[in-house]
């Protein structure tokens, strides 16, 4: 992977982050670098899956990709708003 792609998966990332963390309903108790930790690995996570399942690379708008990669991270923010609480 070059440079190129690797910023272009950050920048990704923390759009995805972000989308993660509005689908969810209510506060979420954590940080906003925490939120662009877990949509960074979502993203990379979600492209596995989508990879995985055969729709990472479709003509047009990778909209499957898009959707295992928001509720991964969705899901990733839950998980880390979960474990802060109890500390």
């Amino acid at each position: 992977m070059e440079i190129s792609g690797i910023i272009s998966a950050v920048i990704v990332g923390i759009v995805i982050g972000l989308l993660g963390r509005l689908v969810l309903p209510g506060r979420q108790h954590i940080g906003v670098l925490w939120t662009i930790a877990v949509g960074i690995v979502a993203a990379f996570i979600g492209t596995a899956v989508a990879a995985g399942f055969g729709v990472a690379n479709t003509d047009g708008v990778d909209w499957v990709e898009w959707l295992f990669q928001i509720a991964l991270a969705a899901f990733g923010v839950a998980a880390v708003d979960r474990v802060k609480l109890r500390r």
